[in-house]
Order: C-alpha cells, then structure tokens, then sequence
C-alpha cells in the first residue's frame, strides 16, 4: 500500500489550515467535524490569531507544530495556499487535503499546476483542490464539511461531485445502506480515480469500492487499476450525452459517444455501471455483502405466487433467467409445502409457509450443486412474524457454512418487514423492498462474475505484421501534408496487419484497367482514388458489376467525369481495379482515437445502414480473443451472424480473427491513426472466412 496516500486518507496526526472559532466557516466545520467523529490521533488547528478553538490549543503554523501531521486540511483563500504548501513540505507532512477552491474549475490552471509541482518537490499528495474532504468510519475521521460520518458499512465511496458526496452521506441513513468511506476527489490536480481504486483495493475496511465519474484524465490507467482489483468496483458515469472529442469523418467517429466507450471501458475493466443513484446503492450493498454468482441456475424460493411471477419475469431481464430445478430437488422441496405449493422454480411454499419451511427449504437449497444463486422473497402474512423469518434465512445460511454462492431477499410488507429487512442487511444479506431489486441484485452478482472471466482473458499480441511498410506510408502521406489516406494507402496498412482485404490494385489509364480487369476476371468493381474524396459514393465515384472491356472504358471515364464534377480542384491519384466479391453478410469494423481512453474499435453491422442502425459495440484496444467473441454476440443483429431465413452460420471465428488483428493494429500505430474504418466486410458461411472491401484511416493532425 502506498505510504504517502495512506498518510492523506488515513492520516496519524492532522492540521486544520485555516481553521476558525466562527460557526459556520469551513475551517470551523472541519475542526467540530474531527472532535465529533472520534478522531484521536492528533487534531491541529492552524490560525495565526487565534488561541484556542473548540477545546484545542491553536498554532500559528504546521511548523509550529510538536508532533507528527500526516496530512493537512486546507481551507484558506487560494492566494494563500503556496506559502502553505512550502510549510506542510518542510514540517513533512505526506498529505494536502485541499478543501479551497478558485483552481482550474474557474480557470485559474496555472495555479492548480503549481500547487502540485510545490507539493511533489517535497514527496507530497494532493486530494483536490475544491473537494469537501474525506471521510472514515474505521478511523473514525470526518476531515470534511459534511455534516457527519455516513452509517457504517463496508463499502467505500469516492465521488467527483462534493454535493453529491454530502447527499451521500444522508442517503446512507434512510438507505440504511452504509459506506466506511467517503472520498471527495473534486479537481483531481493529483491524486484520482485510479489512484483511489489502488489504494482501497488494499484497504482491509473496504470490501467493495464505489465511483462516481464525471471523467477521467488517464482512462487507460483507470482501466488498468480496475483489473487488477480484486474488489468489485461499482460506477456511476454522469454526462454520457456527448463527447466533444471526438471527430466525425469516418462512420466509427460519428458513433462513437462517451455513453458507447466509457461502457466498454468499464466492461473491460470489470467494474459494473449502474444506471442511476438508486442502483448504485443497490448494487453496492448486494456487492459488498455477497460473493459473485458463479453459474446459471438461480433458485427462487417464496411464499406467494404473485411475487414470483414477478421475480421470473424480473429473471429473464436480469440476464438470469429461470429453469425448472431437477426432479430429486423437487422431490424434496415438495417436504416443506402443502399439496397444492409448487417444487418447479419459483418454489412456492404457499402462504402457508412459516419459519420452518423457510428454514429448511433456504439450507436445502443453498447446499445444493445445481443451485448457483437464491433468490427468497416473502410475502408478510398475518400467521408469521417477518423478524423470525429473516431469523430463520440467517440460521439457515450459517448452519450451512455456505460462503461462496450469494442469497438476496426481499420482504414485501409494512414496518414489521422493513425492521426484518434492515436486520438482514446489518447480518449480511442484502434485503429489498421490491422483488425485482432482489433479482437485479442477483443478476449484478451473476454480471460480476461474468466480467471478472472477461477481464481476466489473455490478449493475443503476437501477430505477424509488417510495422516498418504502415509507417513508411504515414511518413509519406504526412510529407504530402495529408491526414486522409486513400484507399490505396488504407489497405496497403490493413494488409502490412494482416487483415484479409480484396485483391484490388490502381490503374492510371483505361488500358490498365483493362489489364488488371482480366487479370481478375469479371465482374469487377471501379472506384475513384482521391486524398480530396473521402466518401467516394457520394461523388458518383463508384462503379460496381462491370463484366467487359467496353464497359471497363466506359466507366473509367464516367468516374473521372463524376469525380471532378463533384470537386474540382481535387488530386486524382487513379481508378482503384478490385475483385468484386461475392456477396456476404456486411459487417463493419472500425476505429476512433478517443480523447481518454485511446485507440478503441468498433464493430457491428456494416455496409450504407450502418449509421441509421446504429447496432454497434466498442472496447478500448488491444482485445482478447475472449472479447472479439462477445463483441460479435453483443450487437442486436448478432442473430444474423448465427443464420437466418435458410441461411448458414457465417464465419465467426474468422470475423473475430479480423477484429483482434485490427484492434491490434490500431493500438499498435496509436499514435498515429485517429479515425479507421472497414467497411463492409463480407462475412461468408462458416469455414469460407471474411473479406474487407473498402478501407479508410485517418490520422491524427
């Protein structure tokens, strides 16, 4: 664990700078908020008026100071900060929690920018500036001005909204869903989101770690921080609606959105994204209590036939739909509910079901192999008493000794229920009061599980390639002082990869087009090659179905014609000559350099729908093998890919082939490409492979 960040967010020893005997300010606030925490282990108010405040002796400065201060809570005006700094740096302090703002969130850069340079040259952190503070239960530390530490709990929260963060923190008590930590990361000047997920991967009192993103300055660390964690990681992305940085000359650029990559990343990184406020508590409490659901078969297990309706339905949404359980667990279901109570799944033990039967069939269940997950919900009944049946699933659990399968439950009901439930969160079992939180609950437990075998896949990077030949033609195109390349120069670098393009080749007169139309055998394909005509259909540039010499002259012409009529005064590099193809599934696969994460590919369906369908998926490059399968599965066309209306299965390995080979090669010249498209590829029946058609790549200015 990192030294200097355990001494910002676990510090021994803490000054207040700043720190005033006025209710009201904030260097009041921080002080009263450190005395009514608990906090022991040093408290230090720094004012150079001021004698005492709040029962402690005041120093002028940190150097002042007799003992050890870990870390220093910053509250006064930003003009005043540096000279602070300086002193905290030689009193040897690890930590600055800078609670000012007047930073780079109101343009003032340069200063944020010497705030850290200051703080590193003395082997100091910053957390901040503009934040309100952190905050432990385990530590017993509120250095923050919110108003008090959140309900005890063994997740730990770190957010980027302040306001956000002290709504938290009160949400925590009607929620009764508890935090150990919370972390305001404001500007993050120094210390951020990936930095925070390292740390409290290590931290013995964080059992599941919480974010909420509204952006990332190293989305690749970020995701790399996130996979190493053996904790799960719940996300709360704001501010999904666009993303201003990304161009739109190819198809991939105008799909690409911060809704589409910041998804991927989080996938790739193993953290689950939840959709709203409500499910990040949600899903942290069912993620913090209970283990990953490892397999498919989830039992329902209840006492009203209304609920389980639900719940099945609930199921299917969640990505965990129900099966029948095997006869001999039905067998022995049917022991514990009358006649008429069905054993099948939901297991509907009849509102005559009381603390035994929930007793017995909860153990028996949960000790079973076929069950993976348990789901029991209960409806409140004037003949039980819902604090014993709570009791009853409790002693169940434990007298089983069962700790790797996970058991969500939902009481529908009035006070009596809700008290049962909240006893069952505080032992562990994560209660809701709708049974259809219970289920996303469990379909969380069943996603984690899912991604950490993602996350875990080993990329293949070792593909035969011919770098030297793709940046011999970005040097050329660069002295030329272009970005667009044709789409000559494009499959030329998709071919140095590796990836399986169509024969094609440039003709410069009718004659050799003629030649290499033979060459080929017809019919063939004809198309204008430009650096100024990117989109070449739009320019009438493109001649498809030619079958003779006489048409081969015609329509060499006819692009020449189309092609300067459309843009005068563009470069006519030639006519490219190229095979066409038989017919195939049309797929696209593509490319952006997105502004956070890097070289990221897309794929879906391809050909002209391609941008009013919209079916498309991204990952940030490389990819597994593992994750060039789930991309083709996860596009809503994915059904066409497995053969419909008569037709066979297309070849998706070998389309996942080409996804892994070109994310690699986009990684690979990451510094140089920033837009990429194939499109289409034609995907043929399984064992006749793929071929790209057309190419386009744009580098970056």
């Amino acid at each position: 664990m990192d030294d200097v960040l355990t001494g910002l967010l676990r510090p021994k020893g803490i000054a207040v700078v700043g720190a005033s005997a006025t209710p009201g300010k904030i260097g009041h606030t921080v002080v009263k908020n450190l005395i009514d925490g608990g906090y022991k282990d040093g408290i230090y108010p720094i004012n150079p008026t001021a004698d005492e405040i709040l029962g402690y002796k005041v120093y002028k400065s940190v150097l002042d100071v007799p003992d050890p201060i870990d870390a220093a809570v910053i509250t006064i005006p930003a003009k005043y900060v540096m000279e602070t700094v300086k002193e905290c740096g030689e009193k040897g302090v690890k930590g600055l929690i800078v609670i000012t703002s007047g930073f780079s969130e109101v343009g003032e850069v340069e200063l944020e920018k010497e705030l850290v340079r200051l703080a590193h040259s003395y082997g100091m952190r910053v957390l901040g500036p503009n934040i309100v503070g952190t905050l432990s239960n385990s530590d017993k530390l509120n250095a923050s001005f919110a108003p008090f530490l959140p309900l005890v709990g063994t997740s730990s929260l770190v957010s980027q909204s302040g306001a956000l963060l002290i709504a938290i923190d009160a949400i925590t008590y009607t929620r009764g869903i508890g935090f150990d930590k919370l972390i305001s990361i404001g500007n993050m000047s120094d210390v951020n989101i990936a930095d925070t997920v390292g740390w409290l991967n290590e931290d013995e009192s964080t059992r599941c770690i919480t974010l909420y993103i509204e952006g990332l300055k190293d989305g690749r660390r970020f995701i790399n921080e996130c996979a190493k964690a053996k904790k799960p990681i719940v996300v709360l992305k704001a501010g999904v609606s666009e993303h201003g940085a990304v161009a739109a000359a190819s198809h991939t650029g105008s799909l690409a959105g911060a809704r589409h990559i910041y998804g991927a990343a989080f996938e790739q990184a193993g953290a689950i994204q939840a959709t709203d406020l409500s499910d990040l508590f949600n899903s942290t409490l069912a993620l913090s209590l209970q283990p990953p659901m490892r397999g498919e078969n989830l039992l329902i297990i209840t006492n009203g036939g209304g609920v389980g309706v639900l719940a099945t339905d609930s199921a299917e949404s969640a990505g965990i739909p129900l099966k029948f359980a095997p006869e001999t667990v039905q067998e022995e279901f049917k022991k514990h509910m009358p006649s008429f109570g069905s054993a099948k799944n939901p297991v509907d033990l009849t509102g005559m079901a009381g603390n035994d039967w929930y007793f017995e069939t909860t153990k028996f269940a949960l000790s079973h192999d076929w069950v993976d997950g348990l789901i029991v919900l209960y409806c409140e009944t004037a003949i039980t008493n819902p604090m014993e049946i709570a009791q009853s699933l409790y002693n169940a659990l434990k007298e089983t000794g069962i700790t790797d399968k996970p058991i969500t439950t939902s009481f529908v009901g009035g006070e009596r229920s809700d008290s049962a439930m909240q006893w069952l969160v505080e032992n562990g079992i994560p209660a809701y009061n709708d049974p259809d939180l219970a289920v996303k609950a469990m379909g969380t437990l069943r996603e984690y599980a899912v991604l950490q075998d993602l996350k875990n896949s080993p990329i293949n990077n070792d593909h035969e390639v011919d770098r030297q030949t793709a940046l011999d033609i970005i040097a050329n195109v660069r002295a030329e002082g272009r970005t667009g390349l044709t789409e000559v120069e494009s499959k030329s670098i998709f071919k140095a990869y590796g990836l399986p393009i169509v024969r094609s080749d440039l003709a410069t007169s009718e004659d050799e087009a003629v030649k290499l139309a033979e060459s080929y055998g017809y019919p063939i394909v004809m198309k204008i090659v430009s650096p100024d005509i990117l989109h070449k259909s739009d320019a009438g540039g493109v001649k498809v179905n030619i079958n003779s010499e006489a048409e081969i002259r015609e329509a060499y012409q006819t692009i020449l014609t189309n092609a300067k009529a459309h843009k005068p005064d563009a470069e006519i590099h030639g006519i490219l000559v190229q095979e066409m193809a038989p017919w195939g599934t049309e797929t696209i696969v593509g490319s952006v350099n997105d502004v956070t994460f890097g070289p990221t590919v897309m794929f879906g369906l391809g050909g002209i729908f391609v941008e009013v369908l919209k079916d498309v998926v991204f990952r940030v490059a490389p990819i597994s093998d593992m994750e060039a399968i789930k991309m083709l599965d996860a596009i809503r066309g994915a059904p066409i890919l497995d053969g419909v209306r008569g037709e066979g299965p297309r070849d998706k390995k070998a389309l996942a082939e080409v996804l892994s080979k070109y994310a690699y090669m986009i990684s690979d010249l990451g510094e140089h490409i920033q837009e990429s498209d194939a499109n289409p590829i034609l995907v043929y029946e399984v064992g006749k492979g793929v071929k790209i058609v057309d190419a386009r790549i744009i580098l970056k200015d």
